[in-house]
């Protein structure tokens, strides 16, 4: 199996600090390169500092998910105040500086000082689409590959399942029936996937499936750079072609004008018959009638979905019902090691965003990414 030699480094890195990080709460989390290492992400290029009415923060707004990890985080900023925001008063709302886990608009147009808003996910559509954090040029950082390892895990487990037909087998289970004539099964090695989105997560993916023996494709916005275990990475403007080559398509996309209901009755039509969808980007690339549609006549041979449009799905929607389908409850990245990777990201941006140094996970509020 070929490795790359950086991917590798950060592998290490990055499980020697989550042991440190399960151990105890009082264990000091790693700092500055170490931490960007950990988390295999590269610093922005320009430092904090230079952007206009940056000062050292003294109030931070804080979302009251995070209540548990306060102490960490307030030992990243000894300096500044941390206020959970149910508790925070007018005059806290209009003299922060920053907020963790919020970009709603009444907080923004109550909080004229903000500089900085951290987001706790890496889908952004919600903060990229706020007129008043566009208008005011808001640095927006998010979660971006702390969780692609979790959520990579998880589109192995509803490949393999979907492969093995284990929710055949399982209905079987529950009716006490040896279900000795079964569907064929398949395996993953010598299959293609096409890993839609070559991001965090994606590259996750990607190795993963590599690491079972399957050729690995893919397409990208940003370029056709990529590393050596996917054999070709194409531009959006690709995927038509791409999908009828896969046996297996991934969507680790994510949502912007230009991924909305990417996954619609023409894609599927050109999609190889007898290929599988798995999808864990967002629910809204996917037009959830055609996707019903190419399972009800057989084009797709099954679905996986851990993100479907609407959520949470009706009780009346018909993927509930079909057999060939798998649905998660939009719950890929709710593991520890996801966990502790976010609060790793939070307390190193608090840090730098402090420090005034180049920060972690910048969002481009263009791209919307």
């Amino acid at each position: 199996m070929r490795t790359h030699p950086a991917a590798g480094l950060r592998w290490r890195a990055a499980l020697t600090w989550l042991l440190l990080l399960g151990s105890a709460a009082a264990e000091p989390l790693p700092e500055g390169s170490a931490a960007a290492q950990a988390l295999g992400m590269e610093p922005a290029r320009e430092a904090v500092r230079t952007h206009p009415g940056w000062h050292p923060p003294r109030l931070i707004l804080v979302d009251p998910g995070l209540h548990a990890d306060l102490p960490r985080l307030r030992d990243a900023v000894p300096q500044a105040k941390l206020v959970e925001l149910p508790t925070a008063t007018k005059q806290q709302l209009a003299t922060a500086d920053a907020v963790l886990g919020s970009c709603d608009h009444a907080l923004l147009a109550a909080a004229p000082h903000l500089l900085w808003v951290q987001w706790l996910a890496a889908g952004v559509e919600h903060c990229v689409h706020e007129p008043l954090l566009q208008e005011r040029h808001l640095l927006l950082t998010n979660m971006q590959r702390t969780a692609a390892p979790s959520m990579a895990e998880h589109v192995m487990a509803l490949m393999l399942a979907l492969a093995r037909h284990l929710d055949y087998f399982y209905r079987a289970q529950q009716q006490q029936q040896w279900a000795a004539d079964s569907p064929r099964l398949e395996d993953l090695a010598g299959k293609t996937v096409l890993v839609v989105g070559l991001g965090g997560i994606g590259t996750e993916v990607a190795r993963r499936a590599h690491a079972l023996g399957m050729k690995v494709i893919a397409t990208r916005a940003s370029s056709r750079e990529g590393p050596d275990y996917v054999s070709y990475v194409g531009l959006p403007d690709e995927l038509p072609r791409l999908v009828g080559s896969a046996d297996f398509i991934v969507n680790c996309a994510p949502l912007t004008a230009q991924t909305t209901g990417i996954f619609n009755e023409a894609l599927f039509a050109a999609m190889k018959p007898g290929s599988y969808f798995v999808s864990v980007g967002r629910g809204r690339s996917t037009v959830t009638a055609d996707l019903i549609a190419a399972l009800r006549t057989q084009r797709l041979a099954g679905a996986a979905l851990d993100v479907v449009d609407p959520e949470p799905l009706p009780p009346d929607n018909p993927l509930w019902r079909l057999p060939n389908v798998i649905i998660t409850p939009h719950v890929s990245a709710d593991t520890s090691v996801t966990a502790e990777q976010r609060v790793l990201l939070l307390h190193e941006n608090l840090r730098r965003y402090a420090a005034g140094e180049p920060m972690l996970a910048v969002v481009d509020l263009g791209r919307g990414y």
